[in-house]
């Protein structure tokens, strides 16, 4: 979402889940990750088992930037009209770079099924399967995945859409922090253990309501609202930590301490450049405004990279360094294109409104 004044650890938290969930996959997909395993088996477990807790960052700031993006209409009358305008323009604002995405990766699958077996590669993709991807209900259906992060996007938009429900159609904000706070330790201790919801708002509400109630405790103009929602807000750590006597949930503890930071420095700014710019924090402002690109297309490169891998023949030394190598080579190319991506689809993608 684009603020009108960058925020520094938004901007570094959307940097480093990125970057993290492109290493889980690196670790997971192809003989890439199995021969990196021989020579970093540490690291590359490390990335397959806890790489995949990146999305609870990105669920806790989805909820975050989404209430500071709805909390505008907080004195508007917004009817029914408005109310799907808003989740219609959601929607348009994450279709054009994802739609492109997508067509990419099915063509890297295309050329990967020539020479690579892997289950990962998945069969042929069918155009109902394409169309249900376009419309984010593929889950809902059942059908397998085009690309490893195309669930996320079907995903944000119903949790969007809900949030987007609540906050425009109830009158006073203490009600939805109390709905939201339900919600969230529902989700927290049980809809989140069962596979069964994965496809439903419910199973990622509880990271997503924690970051709602982040910003509604500081970042909402009004004081009552505020100290309602840093109530809820530490109630539900204490649920947290009780819940951990008959089984610990480190994905709930990150979600948490991400939402608790973002309420102590969510709104914190970019320092003020003195005659030297900081080259570091120029490049956490420029990959952040990349950060959803790379989140999309870097799969069709992990499939580039493990077909170079095999169609050439170069699987056959086992070579894990050559395999890291492959492995940073993705990161690259995921960063170029994604740079590319944004300038020539998402941000002229941005004017797209009803």
């Amino acid at each position: 979402m684009k603020q009108s004044s960058p925020l520094l650890l938004i901007d570094f938290l959307k940097v480093f889940a990125a970057l993290l969930i492109i290493l889980h996959h690196l670790s997971s997909y192809g003989q890439i990750a199995e021969d990196a395993r021989k020579v970093l088996p540490g690291l590359m477990t490390w990335l397959f088992e806890y790489g995949r807790y990146a999305v609870q960052i990105f669920l806790v700031m989805a909820g975050y930037l989404a209430t500071q993006s709805l909390s505008r209409y907080a004195d508007d009358k917004v009817g029914v009209h408005g109310l799907l305008k808003v989740i219609l323009n959601r929607y348009l604002r994450l279709f054009a770079p994802y739609a492109v995405a997508l067509i990419l990766t099915i063509a890297c699958a295309y050329i990967a099924r020539f020479w690579v077996s892997d289950e990962f590669v998945g069969e042929s993709e069918t155009l109902s399967q394409f169309l249900a991807h376009l419309f984010l209900i593929q889950g809902i259906l059942g059908l397998d995945s085009i690309s490893a992060g195309a669930w996320y996007i079907a995903i944000d938009w119903q949790l969007y859409s809900v949030l987007a429900i609540l906050l425009i159609s109830f009158p006073r904000y203490q009600s939805i922090i109390w709905t939201i706070s339900v919600l969230v330790v529902s989700s927290l201790l049980f809809f989140n253990r069962s596979g069964t919801y994965e496809a439903y708002f419910i199973y990622f509400i509880g990271s997503y309501g924690l970051g709602v109630l982040a910003y509604l405790a500081k970042g909402f103009q009004n004081q009552s609202v505020n100290r309602l929602a840093r109530a809820a807000l530490f109630v539900i750590g204490a649920i947290i930590v009780i819940s951990s006597f008959h089984q610990i949930w480190l994905r709930n503890f990150l979600a948490w301490f991400v939402a608790i930071a973002l309420f102590f420095w969510g709104n914190r700014p970019y320092p003020p450049q003195q005659a030297k710019p900081n080259s570091f924090l120029k490049a956490i402002a420029w990959a952040s405004q990349r950060s959803y690109s790379a989140f999309l297309i870097h799969f069709a490169f992990i499939l580039l990279a493990n077909t170079l891998y095999i169609a050439t023949n170069l699987h056959a030394h086992e070579s894990g360094l050559l395999a890291i190598a492959l492995m940073l080579g993705v990161v690259g190319c995921s960063t170029i294109a994604a740079n590319y991506l944004y300038r020539w689809i998402e941000v002229p993608a941005m004017k797209l409104k009803v």
